[in-house]
């Protein structure tokens, strides 16, 4: 389902549901926005302390293809500038793979599509909280993540050390915390 929303940018965000064809472009975007060289375009990069990959095809396309879940697709002037993906989980959603082209990122565009997808959130699922996890040692993001009303739990998970799908660390002390919020 295609949706514009009005912004303070010219022209209006498209948010839909991401589909198969989709997926090379994802893939693309969401490595640009958290590794290598191009990611030091924005300040979401977590190249200093991963190297390899954020996701591949075949994450991308599980999200896609979750049952209870959505991959947003978020499209300005018909380019991809941003995806989320939100995932109903009983009483709450969880927000993941949230990507802003890295020379967007900065002019407010995140802040806007995080109240879309909390809205969504809200209004399809009537979900009562907002949960996601963020690498702990990413304290600009998580400041970020506060300032929007998410709350530290001080929840850790461990981070998949061994499993290059998520990427190979070049510390040894990550992982993930658990930010919520009411919705």
């Amino acid at each position: 389902m295609s949706f514009a929303h009005p912004t303070a940018h010219p022209t209006t965000l498209n948010f839909r549901s991401a589909v198969e064809a989709d997926v090379p472009e994802l893939v693309a975007l969401v490595e640009s926005a958290y590794r290598g060289e191009a990611s030091r375009g924005g300040w979401t990069t977590e190249a200093d302390f991963l190297d390899g990959q954020r996701t591949d095809p075949d994450g991308v396309r599980a999200i896609i293809n979750a049952a209870d879940g959505v991959l947003l697709a978020v499209e300005r002037a018909g380019e991809l500038v941003a995806c989320c993906q939100l995932e109903h989980r009983g009483d709450h959603a969880y927000f993941g793979m949230f990507a802003v082209r890295p020379g967007l990122q900065g002019g407010g565009l995140g802040k806007e599509i995080l109240a879309e997808a909390e809205r969504r959130a809200r209004g399809t699922w009537d979900a009562r909280e907002m949960r996601m996890t963020v690498v702990n040692v990413r304290e600009e993001l998580i400041a970020y993540y506060v300032r929007r009303g998410y709350r530290r739990t001080g929840e850790l998970s461990p981070f998949p050390y061994g499993d290059e799908r998520f990427g190979v660390p070049l510390r040894d002390d990550l992982a993930f915390e658990l930010l919520v919020k009411p919705l």
